[in-house]
């Protein structure tokens, strides 16, 4: 993608952002188990799991990117059956800040999809993935790709629709994002926010977040 078209691209999006509707930047989710947060009842109920990958996801937890969740994952399961656990469980992916390898195990992209889900980067919202991969796939399929993804929300300016759609928050800590705005920098964040969780909490939060 050329410089200039790139440029005229996110000109034109932003003018759509400023017209629609608040959009969530964590896909919604259909179904997919997120492995930070999931019981170990469920953990033990996804095809292809063994009890001792469940009790190392418990233990490992939380897992700050999908690669290093899947260390644990490809110990106990075959190549082959990756599509069948990614299928049900799965950390989402920053679409900005994302390895090719982390890309492709997501089930059903290969190597064309991948280019697609690069060429348009920088994202600056999820509407513009919805926009551009929905030009190679239908409806369906952009809502099941939408559920891996995200793109940060901005800390100063998020509404409580994308506050919420990040994973494991809830009207509460909503309101605790909201309360110490504005945010002048991420230390102030994890400095805030830690007063109601723990560190490891802060860290996978703070995956899902930036100051703009």
């Amino acid at each position: 993608m050329s410089s200039a078209y790139r440029i005229m691209t996110l000109l034109s999006l932003g003018l759509l952002l400023l017209a629609a509707p608040s959009v969530a930047q964590v896909g919604e989710n259909l179904g997919l188990l997120n492995p930070n947060l999931a019981s170990a009842e469920e953990l033990a109920g996804v095809p292809g799991l063994n009890s001792a990958a469940v009790e190392e996801i418990l233990a490992g937890r939380p897992f700050l990117s999908m690669l290093a969740f899947h260390e644990i994952v490809e110990e106990h399961v075959s190549g082959s059956a990756y599509d069948q656990v990614y299928g049900a469980l799965w950390i989402p992916i920053d679409l900005n800040d994302v390895t090719n390898e982390e890309i492709l195990l997501i089930p059903g992209v290969g190597n064309r999809m991948l280019h697609e889900f690069e060429e348009y980067r920088p994202y600056i919202a999820l509407l513009q993935f919805h926009r551009e991969i929905g030009k190679y796939v239908d409806d369906d399929e952009l809502a099941r790709l939408a559920q891996y993804v995200y793109v940060r929300i901005n800390l100063n300016s998020a509404s409580q629709e994308e506050i919420l759609s990040i994973p494991g928050v809830g009207p509460r800590m909503q309101h605790e994002f909201e309360e110490y705005r504005p945010y002048a920098a991420m230390a102030q964040f994890s400095r805030e926010i830690g007063k109601y969780v723990d560190d490891e909490e802060v860290d996978r939060l703070a995956r899902y977040v930036e100051i703009r």
